[in-house]
Order: C-alpha cells, then sequence, then structure tokens
C-alpha cells in the first residue's frame, strides 16, 4: 500500500475482484433471478428506523481493519438471537471476507433466523452485489459515497429501490453528505471512523447533523461505546445509532444493549 492508497482504497478494489471472480461461478442473469424469487423486503429496513424514537443497528462482525480479530469465537447465530430478543430494531452483517472475515453464508442464516430486517454491511462496488444482497435475504445495502461517482450512487439506489431495499447511504464529511442527498438518499449514514485513516471523530456526526433535513432518516454509526454516547446521539436527533464493536466485545450481548438503551 503506497502512501496515497487508504484502506478504503484496498477494500473497494478487493470487492471489484470478488465480484469478477463470483461472476465466473455464477453470472448476473443467475444472481438477478434468484433475488427476484426472494420475497420483497418491502423497505423493513427504513420502517424499523421510523417505527423506534432512536433505533439500535447492532452489528456481527468477527474483525475490523482497525481492530484486527475482535470475536475469535463467534456463534452468529447466537449473537444475531441475543440482539432480537434484546429489542435491536435491525441487525447488519458484514460480508467482506478479507479484513473483516465476513461471510455470505452468515448473512444468509442470520436473515433465516431472526425475523428483524437485517443489512448487508459490505462495500457495493457492482449491481450483482445489490442483487447479490436480495438472494441471501437482506432488506438493506450500504452504499459508500466515498467508494461511488454520483452516478453510481444515483443508479444503484435505483435498483435498491426497485428491489424493495434500503440503501444506508453513507458519509464522511460535507461534500458526501451533499452527494447522498442530490442522488435521492431516504436513510444517510455518518461514519465518525474516517476509513481512509481509521481515526474516530464522534463530533462528525453532530456536525453534520445539520445538513441533513429532518424526513431523511439519520444514522450515527461507529465510535458508540457507552450510554452517555447514546444520550449525545439522541440530542442530536439521530434516528437510529449503529453499534458494533462495543456488543461484540460484550460478554452479555443483551445486557450491554440494555445498558447503552439506557435501561439497567
Amino acid at each position: 500500500m503506497n502512501d496515497m492508497t487508504t484502506i478504503l482504497d484496498e477494500l473497494a478494489a478487493f470487492a471489484k475482484m470478488r465480484v469478477e471472480e463470483s461472476k465466473k461461478k455464477e453470472p448476473l442473469s443467475a444472481v438477478r433471478q434468484r433475488a427476484e424469487e426472494m420475497p420483497d423486503p418491502a423497505f423493513r429496513f427504513e420502517e424499523a428506523l421510523r417505527g423506534s424514537e432512536l433505533a439500535f443497528i447492532c452489528e456481527c462482525k468477527k474483525a475490523s481493519p482497525s481492530k484486527g480479530l475482535i470475536a475469535p469465537d463467534f456463534p452468529y447465530l447466537e449473537i444475531a438471537r441475543d440482539y432480537e430478543r434484546a429489542g435491536a430494531e435491525c441487525i447488519s452483517v458484514l460480508t467482506e471476507p478479507k479484513w473483516f472475515l465476513g461471510d455470505d453464508n452468515y448473512l444468509r442464516q442470520i436473515a433465516e433466523t431472526v425475523s428483524v430486517p437485517c443489512i448487508r454491511k459490505d462495500f457495493t462496488v457492482d449491481e450483482y452485489m445489490i442483487y447479490g444482497a436480495r438472494a441471501l435475504g437482506a432488506s438493506a445495502v450500504l452504499l459508500i459515497c466515498a467508494i461511488l461517482d454520483d452516478g453510481q450512487l444515483k443508479a444503484y439506489l435505483k435498483l435498491s429501490d426497485e428491489l424493495g431495499l434500503t440503501a444506508l447511504v453513507e458519509a464522511h464529511d460535507e461534500n458526501e453528505v451533499e452527494a447522498a442527498l442530490k442522488a435521492g438518499a431516504r436513510v444517510v449514514g455518518v461514519n465518525n471512523r474516517n476509513l481512509k485513516d481509521f481515526s474516530v471523530d464522534t463530533d462528525n456526526s453532530r456536525r453534520l447533523r445539520e445538513l441533513i433535513p429532518r424526513e431523511v432518516l439519520y444514522v450515527s454509526e461507529s465510535g458508540v461505546r457507552t450510554a452517555d454516547d447514546i444520550r449525545e446521539i439522541r440530542s442530536i436527533g439521530a434516528d437510529a445509532v449503529l453499534v458494533g464493536e462495543a456488543l461484540m466485545r460484550a460478554e452479555d450481548k443483551t445486557e450491554k444493549l440494555r445498558e447503552l438503551r439506557g435501561i439497567l
């Protein structure tokens, strides 16, 4: 990795390579057919975010580029059930295999096991991955402004809409928020972690909040560890919060989620 290349560039390049390999095994037409045979997600993900004072998107994540291996023991179905029992509105499932040690099968099996909507957390660089998300049983996909141009963002949002999938459009700065809104995003996530250097700035959520119209669902992502963090996120008027590492490292995930919700 040279000085100008970021981990996000590497993740996007690897995602493109994965798609090309997948297309050799199963062409786009076959994935599209499988996607269209799945039940319509009917935008369940965004409905779940809309229906709660502060919705919790809880993440199933084995590893990350910044923290390495987070969960050596990874009973993902048990984790997903714990989240559902604790009242998670949605579940985020990592499918990126190299840096996050994710797997498409984690998503397929979790989506079959729990009743709450799931998002495919991956680095979407091709329409193939959007059809693939629905074929795996996801209700939502992640679109990251930093790796997509305006044309791709608009096209992938349109395709997601056609498939009944919610697109969580992730932004890190003012320009990316503007791009997300211009493309027609209904759900915007502000990541407090800069995916180019992995530094965390929890003030990012507050700073960018005012740029996002109230009718657009607003998700604060990353860097959430305590009930105080949640109170801060509530105070800026977020609709939802995505919590990953804090829950994955907790011995009792149900208790940790209750603590974050402030109901212990």
